[in-house]
């Protein structure tokens, strides 16, 4: 990820860069009106007096009045908006804020109001009357009025907008459609070439690389790699390089961050340069995002998931929303090649990357969430129709096994936490269908 997308995405998700656009749009407007106002003067507001009949003074009252609303409702905004971030946070998992944060709705309601209480400002300072000469820019008073009525509509959009986003079920849906996207964009998604069989023995049977590791300068999550620039490194250097961290992996400063092997003896060592240039390929942050990160998208619907099986909470319904979720993401990668770690280019192996596989991905969905089912029958039914469904999108015979170890993990956790034997025995059937789904998938080979 360059730093200027990276940038970009920051800038995207915060709250303040929206509304200033919309503030700079609205000076913008206030300034084009009054000169327009001023251009084509007066005369023709005699025809409509019930529209522009307004003198300085009512002029300077009326914007006076919307101004003074606007940046009391923007103030409301803000401090609803700070309440929904508390409450998201709380109830369901402070990795959603960031999620909310970019909302698209959010930022432009905010932005209006604040726009609105700005353009009433610049036009209201250019209203003349009393001994000076006698202007009213009755065009822009107008529009500033009817900026004041679409704000009525805005409001109750931006009540009804924050009611909905809160619901879990959208709440929710909105955190797996952002990871479907991505998976999407992601999968299958490939660096350079797969290496072949034959690459791969040629450097299997090469003499022993020496690596060389390039320290991270910074701590942090890696948010982001530029695999085709890691790629061009690799080429233009005769090298190999290693990933040594995935994205979404937390690295600390002076650890080993990728590792470069020369083909050629006598190669001179990475310098500086070319320190600089791999670590340009690493976006390094605070927080992990969304952006490159799949499994992130996975952890926010687990981190639900585990807070609606909190003893505090103990809801039910949402942890199993959560797992339908994830067993859908689950079964759009079960269909999908996530790719070789090794990619070669031009007959070399240039690029051994570090990647999750779906054993990695089945792991991170359903791990904690049967961990902390403890004596919920519904939990563990609903991890069996999951993996169910997971297992039907797929035939790879290591997807299997590792859908497998999964469902005898739910049905051991289950035979351990559960003493009643209808529910148990519930569980069982449902763990011998999905068995019976993959021995069927088996046979079929």
């Amino acid at each position: 990820m360059s730093r200027f997308r990276r940038w970009w995405l920051d800038l995207n998700s915060s709250l303040w860069f929206v509304p200033s656009l919309m503030v700079l749009a609205a000076i913008l407007a206030a300034y084009f009106l009054v000169h327009l106002d001023d251009s084509i003067g007066h005369e023709w507001t005699k025809r409509h007096p019930l529209l522009f009949g307004a003198g300085a003074d009512g002029a300077r009252g009326m914007l006076s009045s919307i101004a003074g609303s606007m940046i009391t409702v923007a103030g409301l905004i803000f401090s609803l908006t700070l309440s929904t971030l508390a409450q998201v946070s709380s109830q369901y998992t402070s990795r959603l804020l960031r999620n909310f944060m970019r909302d698209r709705s959010n930022q432009v309601v905010m932005g209006f109001f604040v726009s609105i209480f700005v353009y009433c400002l610049a036009v209201l300072r250019t209203i003349r009357g009393g001994d000076e000469r006698v202007f009213v820019p009755s065009l822009a008073v107008a529009f500033g009025l009817l900026l004041a009525l679409v704000s009525i509509g805005m409001l109750i959009f931006f009540i009804h907008h924050i009611a909905s986003s809160i619901q879990a079920a959208n709440v929710i849906g909105g955190a797996a459609q952002e990871t479907e996207k991505l998976l999407t964009k992601l999968f299958p998604k490939e660096l350079g070439e797969d290496a072949t069989s034959a690459e791969r023995e040629d450097l299997a049977d090469s003499e022993p690389l020496r690596w060389m590791p390039i320290a991270a300068r910074e701590s942090g999550y890696i948010q982001g790699i530029d695999e085709k620039e890691l790629l061009a490194f690799a080429h233009d250097t005769n090298a190999v390089v290693r990933m040594e961290l995935a994205i979404g992996s937390y690295v600390t400063k002076g650890s080993a961050l990728v590792s470069v092997a020369e083909y050629s003896a006598g190669q001179p060592p990475v310098g500086k340069e070319e320190a600089d240039r791999l670590h340009k390929c690493y976006s390094i942050g605070n927080q992990r995002t969304l952006d490159q990160d799949a499994g992130f998208g996975l952890r926010q619907l687990v981190d639900i998931a585990l807070k609606a099986l909190s003893p505090g909470i103990n809801d039910t319904s949402t942890a199993v929303m959560s797992i339908d979720r994830l067993g859908s993401l689950l079964a759009l990668l079960a269909g999908r090649d996530l790719g070789s770690p090794v990619r070669a280019e031009g007959g070399q192996v240039r690029v051994i990357a570090k990647r999750p596989d779906f054993a990695s991905y089945l792991a991170t969905a359903f791990d904690q969430v049967r961990t902390n089912a403890a004596e919920d029958e519904a939990i563990y039914l609903r991890l069996l129709a999951a993996l169910h469904t997971v297992a039907q999108r797929t035939r790879r015979p290591d997807y299997r096994r590792a859908i497998g170890q999964q469902a005898d993990l739910a049905l051991a956790a289950a035979e351990k936490n559960i003493t009643a034997d209808y529910e148990i025995e519930q569980i069982r059937q449902r763990y011998q269908e999905l068995r019976k789904e993959l021995l069927i998938e088996q046979t079929q080979q």
